[in-house]
């Protein structure tokens, strides 16, 4: 499924990576899932979507209020909705081809 990197966290706690060898690339994206463990226990997630290289280079990052009880729900949910908005831009981008 994946792999998760600890590493600790500035002033929320351990943040959960996916391992970079275990990114996820959609076409010319590339999905960097993370989850953040709270002082409450509880994990929030944000995404990176990433396009481009080099000096063109274009990073959407997004942070979400959900709360999760683990890792794991949170890497799933900020990766889904990494994925709903790449198929958004490629069904907008496909209607504005035709």
């Amino acid at each position: 499924m994946f792999s998760l990197l600890f590493v600790p966290g500035p002033s929320w706690g351990t943040a959960f990576f996916m391992n970079h060898h275990n990114l996820i690339e959609v076409g010319k994206y590339q999905i960097s899932p993370l989850a953040t463990q709270l002082d409450d226990g509880g994990f929030a997630a944000s995404v990176s979507i990433r396009s481009g290289k080099g000096s063109a280079t274009h990073d959407r990052v997004s942070r979400f209020t959900r709360l999760f009880d683990n890792a794991p729900a949170a890497l799933h949910y900020a990766t889904e909705h990494a994925l709903a908005w790449i198929g958004e831009r490629n069904t907008h981008n496909n209607r504005a081809m035709a």
